[in-house]
């Protein structure tokens, strides 16, 4: 069956375009599918497959920013045939990974990875790279540079990344706006509105889809409306949550500034394993400034963080089951971080939960 896998010819390609991954597989990997026996770490940042016949490959992973220039990435390439395989690959948290089936590679790949500033890591019981959403580069409605905060946040947290003596993996995300596209992590940075939307109604006619956009917004708090005789919206304020979902389809209704865009950490989210179930993270910290381009009062919060849970957690307890354990009470006292009014949800829609806390019931 391998030798039939590793000798297909590529699929056609899909109509989203995305070509046969096999064909740019690692031969020993394509040769080997199925045949894994086991797997380990022989040092931070290595990993090591064997197969049932005792081949092995190992793949050195390095971390990189998300966006590159094609200088970055011919240096890469360069490594990879110079030092590697000639193989490489991208994870979802934007580090790039290189495959050699000889050990004696592995330790002068290392050491070129580091000597141009691409750290080896991200591996094991460590912080892993931080995943990130677009920003100002790509985004089309950014509060933050979400790949601005991943740079000053891993500055500080470069040590956690290129060693393993976290009590289990970290996984931070970060996103520049609330829809959350960085998605659940034990640690997420993400935009918090603070302010509706302020719209120019002058606009409004001549660039915006009004149907679209009042269907855009998850809890109807957007209606039609005639403005200085010209078609127009308006918002609702005691219904809108300041999500930021009418911006997209209708720049003119105004959400982002200095005033009305801030940062606010939540905690204890993660994807489902083996052991247990998905989490959603919830509220750490909230109202933090959004101050580019070192954020140094985010940074500053995520080491409380990181630190209390590198001290208390036991091992391999992830960041939400260890907060399940000690308590949210306790959490707060061992970062030395407030329980405040924006811990309360007072959303006047929400009913069962209005005025109540996610994280301690009086």
């Amino acid at each position: 069956m391998n030798d039939v896998v590793a000798n297909a010819k590529p699929r056609t390609p899909l109509e989203s375009g995305v070509p046969d991954h096999l064909q740019y597989m690692h031969p020993m990997m394509r040769r080997n599918l199925g045949n894994w026996d086991y797997h380990d770490r022989p040092r931070p940042g290595v990993l090591r497959h064997v197969t049932k016949d005792n081949e092995e490959i190992f793949t050195v992973r390095a971390g990189t920013q998300r966006q590159m220039d094609v200088y970055t990435i011919r240096k890469l390439c360069d490594i990879g045939d110079n030092f590697a395989d000639g193989h490489v690959r991208f994870t979802t948290r934007s580090n790039i990974e290189f495959m050699v089936t000889d050990e004696a590679k592995v330790e002068p790949l290392v050491n070129e990875l580091t000597a141009n500033g691409f750290p080896v890591g991200g591996t094991g019981a460590s912080v892993s790279m931080i995943s990130h959403t677009q920003g100002w580069l790509h985004c089309d409605i950014p509060g933050t540079d979400a790949s601005g905060v991943v740079k000053s946040l891993m500055d500080y947290l470069h040590k956690e990344f290129i060693q393993e003596k976290m009590p289990n993996r970290v996984r931070i995300t970060t996103s520049c706006c609330q829809i959350n596209c960085g998605g659940q992590g034990d640690i997420a940075i993400n935009v918090q509105y603070t302010k509706p939307p302020k719209i120019n109604h002058d606009l409004v006619a001549n660039v915006c889809e009004r149907p679209a956009v009042v269907a855009r917004c998850p809890v109807a708090a957007i209606r039609p409306a005639m403005v200085n005789g010209k078609p127009s919206l308006e918002i609702d304020e005691k219904k809108c949550i300041c999500c930021g979902a009418c911006y997209p389809p209708c720049p003119p209704m105004q959400i982002n500034g200095a005033e009305s865009t801030k940062i606010a950490i939540w905690v204890g989210g993660k994807h489902s394993n083996a052991r247990t179930k998905p989490t959603f993270h919830k509220l750490a910290v909230a109202n933090l400034p959004n101050n580019p381009p070192h954020w140094p009062e985010v940074a500053a919060v995520v080491r409380k963080i990181v630190d209390a849970y590198k001290k208390d957690a036991k091992h391999w307890e992830r960041m939400g089951e260890w907060i399940d354990r000690i308590g949210w009470t306790r959490f707060f006292e061992m970062t030395d971080l407030a329980f405040t009014k924006h811990h309360l949800d007072t959303w006047t829609g929400a009913r069962n939960t209005m005025n109540n806390s996610a994280h301690i019931h009086f």
